[in-house]
């Protein structure tokens, strides 16, 4: 929903439109950044400290994504998604349990978190050129889109399988 008809040369219904695909990706964003979170709290095992660091970094990044998007949705006229049962509501990511998980399935869900929000980007922002909202488009893709992308490959390569070795 827009609210305020500020003068941005972009019609009121494209506005609109964009508005509740950016509060889509604002909620699976807001979703992923507190997955990173419950991951960061609950990682244990031989490579903790490594992930626990890493877990922390991507949470940072996430939290800086979220704030880009609820600006960029108050730019447009339109009211941002804040509160976490709005997030329930709306988010595509899946609800992970309330105890620690094994790291190859944390690791596994906050890659498939990602890959939600990459798809779900690429039309946003394909869209949102379509619609001639510039700015959104350059968000998605200079923003959202690369640090989610740089991100998979940071913890897809946690993913690599390596043999077990024995010391003698």
């Amino acid at each position: 929903m827009v609210t305020a008809d500020l003068p941005l040369g972009l019609p009121i219904e494209a506005r609109q439109e964009v508005v509740q695909n950016l509060n889509q990706v604002l909620a699976d964003t807001m979703c992923l950044r507190d997955l990173y979170k419950k991951s960061h709290w609950q990682v244990s095992g031989p490579t903790f400290y490594q992930l626990h660091l890493l877990y922390d970094k991507h949470y940072t990044e996430q939290a800086e994504l979220v704030d880009q998007i609820a600006e960029r949705i108050q730019v447009l006229g339109g009211i941002s998604i804040a509160m976490a049962a709005d997030v329930a509501e709306t988010t595509a990511l899946e609800r992970p349990p309330r105890g620690r998980e094994e790291i190859p399935v944390q690791i596994s869900r906050l890659v498939e978190g990602h890959e939600i929000i990459i798809k779900e980007v690429r039309t946003c922002a394909r869209r949102a050129s379509e619609l001639n909202d510039d700015g959104t488009n350059d968000l998605l893709i200079s923003e959202v889109l690369r640090t989610n992308e740089l991100q998979v490959w940071f913890l897809s390569e946690h993913l690599v399988a390596m043999p077990l070795t024995f010391a003698k």
